[in-house]
């Protein structure tokens, strides 16, 4: 070959070369820059919207998490889970889809978006101009990760809110998001699911592909209220669980009564069954409240698991409905919780100093041995809402007169004021169940 053959091939080979680089760099433009990058849509057909990841059908089992076990949540038959944020302060949404990655779970991420309960102005337009950039640069660093399926917008951005703005707030960052990340979906959660607020949602953030809801007991009337909402389009619902400690009853003063661990069980497996599985129509999927735990009003309310990382009877029933099955081991179940004979609807009213019994009746579904533990606490003070932080009552040593057994005796604590008495029954294998009974020290 010649010298002028040669160059002239170069020159072809240069120019196909650089030919196929445009169209790679065009391809990225697109969204289709990674074959790892899972591909989120949503589609209609003869029995109604489906989640599709890379053209497969994908009905989202999972659970919100933010500090929990993910490779627990896999064990357990789990396929995606939630945050509420890109960063949780402890590990970056890198990390947190890292380990979803490993093992084999899909994420919703989380986007925080300001409040207006917490005092953020959606009619400070350089305020909300200045958070739209900031959520710019958390997509951007995340957007093409294989674990990443849909982006969160906010969480109950209508709980104590009277600004409609916030909606433009929401679609813009919708927009955008679409505009750089054309492969992932977007949502926002509403607390609870009210007509004025899907109506909103409808007129001002019509961008949003999946709008999701948060739902306790409520959750139970899901099928009417998303009848009488409107809501045509696909639907996720992003919280439910236990009972929340505003849709209870209360002692004469103010305690709210909680449902011991295996009332909380049952409602799981009744609501995942009546409220969810329904509505396929226009339900994509699910998670489910809390895969850990934290102190909201007590610190057993709405987390699965202890905070040592044991686990609840809650946690068997999501293993049930995951999987078909249930795990090889159970938790150890309710049957009788009774403080000098009575229960907690009693307004049970004690004596500072003096000294009470408790009982305790539990089974074990493997006949495992159990061990108890008694403790007294505190009424939490904390008027926090919205899952926002609260301050964990102190245990009060010194009150447990009895060696820990399904009987128990206690010394009433010597200041008035209102309590608790938990109970935690333990098996060999790493579960817990647990009650409460709230009572009120006189003088």
């Amino acid at each position: 070959m010649n010298y002028k053959s040669s160059v002239s091939s170069r020159f072809c080979f240069c120019i196909l070369l650089s030919a196929f680089f445009i169209i790679s760099c065009s391809d990225k433009e697109q969204g289709h820059e990674d074959p790892d990058i899972t591909k989120a849509t949503i589609e209609k057909g003869a029995e109604g919207f489906e989640l599709h990841l890379n053209g497969e059908p994908f009905f989202i089992q999972g659970a919100g998490l933010e500090f929990g076990s993910i490779p627990k949540l896999a064990a357990h038959g789990a396929n995606s889970f939630r945050t509420w944020r890109t960063d949780n302060g402890q590990r970056s949404g890198r990390e947190v889809l890292d380990d979803a990655q490993k093992y084999g779970l899909k994420v919703t991420m989380g986007i925080d978006v300001g409040r207006e309960r917490l005092g953020f102005d959606y009619d400070d337009e350089a305020a909300v101009k200045a958070q739209r950039e900031r959520i710019r640069k958390e997509v951007m660093e995340l957007k093409d990760h294989p674990a990443l399926i849909i982006w969160g917008i906010g969480n109950e951005l209508n709980h104590h809110s009277e600004n409609p703005k916030v909606w433009d707030a929401v679609n813009e960052i919708s927009k955008m998001i679409h505009e750089i990340d054309p492969n992932h979906l977007t949502t926002t959660s509403l607390a609870g699911m009210n007509k004025k607020y899907v109506d909103l949602i409808k007129e001002r953030a019509p961008d949003i592909d999946i709008l999701s809801v948060q739902m306790y007991a409520e959750v139970e009337i899901l099928p009417r209220l998303l009848k009488e909402s409107g809501w045509e389009g696909p639907l996720m619902v992003t919280e439910w669980g236990a009972t929340g400690y505003w849709e209870v009853g209360n002692t004469e003063w103010g305690a709210p009564f909680e449902n011991n661990s295996s009332v909380k069980a049952d409602f799981y497996h009744k609501r995942y069954n009546e409220a969810i599985l329904s509505q396929r129509e226009q339900v994509v999927g699910s998670y489910v409240f809390l895969w850990g735990q934290k102190q909201e009003r007590t610190p057993t309310w709405f987390g699965m698991f202890m905070p040592d990382g044991r686990e609840t009877e809650s946690i068997d029933v999501m293993h049930y409905v995951w999987n078909g099955e249930w795990p090889a081991n159970r938790t150890p179940r309710f049957n009788d919780f009774t403080l000098e004979s009575k229960v907690a609807t009693d307004n049970i009213k004690l004596t500072a100093g003096q000294t009470y019994k408790a009982r305790v009746d539990v089974t074990d579904p493997d006949n495992d041995a159990l061990t108890y533990r008694w403790e007294i606490m505190k009424e939490s003070t904390t008027n926090a809402t919205g899952g926002d932080a609260e301050e964990v009552p102190a245990v009060i040593a010194g009150l447990i007169i009895s060696e820990p057994g399904a009987d128990v005796e206690f010394k009433a604590p010597a200041e008035e004021g209102a309590y608790r008495l938990f109970i935690y029954v333990d098996d060999p294998n790493d579960h817990t169940a647990h009650a409460n009974i709230p009572f009120y020290v006189n003088k």
